[in-house]
């Protein structure tokens, strides 16, 4: 084999890795891009409905927070193999939620916590029903920050998870 064939050998080598770099590159940027979408999908269908209910108390916005989301992340996969509606030992406020099925959404979950307020009496901060702690974690006054998780458990079904941080619900304060 000569020296020019070789060359030419090398020269179609390295074109073809080039192309083969640029088609992967260009694939992974859409893929990018479709996960990032579907990450600000996710993070807003639990900020939304949590700022919404804050602002209907008079309550400042939540921030989503990756590190509170993070650690929601790898409780949940802590639940999969059981889906237990059991809080982690973490040092957050926390809300838990379980769904029958894949289909529920992060949005229908922190519904089920805000539906709570039904339960809440604001003039005795109490709750007067079977809970309200959920809701009233939702809207603490002093919580600035919200990470959450969601899976699908081994036997199908939905657990969802929410951190905040600071955390609320102490005993004898108001939410707001």
């Amino acid at each position: 084999m000569g020296i020019t064939t070789l060359l030419k050998s090398h020269c179609n080598i390295s074109i073809s890795i080039s192309i083969f770099v640029l088609i992967m590159m260009t694939a992974m940027s859409s893929v990018n891009a479709a996960e990032m979408n579907a990450t600000a999908a996710f993070i807003d269908g639990f900020l939304v409905p949590h700022n919404q209910a804050r602002n209907a108390v008079g309550v400042g916005p939540l921030q989503w927070d990756r590190k509170l989301a993070n650690y929601a992340r790898n409780y949940a996969r802590q639940r999969r193999g059981d889906c237990l509606l059991q809080h982690s030992d973490s040092p957050f406020g926390e809300n838990i939620f379980w769904g029958s099925g894949h289909g529920w959404t992060p949005s229908q979950a922190v519904a089920a916590w805000i539906d709570e307020k039904k339960w809440f009496d604001y003039a005795n901060n109490i709750c007067t029903g079977p809970d309200c702690t959920h809701y009233t974690q939702v809207v603490w006054r002093t919580t600035a920050n919200v990470g959450c998780a969601k899976i699908i458990c081994n036997s199908g079904d939905t657990f969802i998870t929410c951190n905040y941080d600071p955390p609320g619900n102490y005993i004898a304060s108001r939410p707001y």
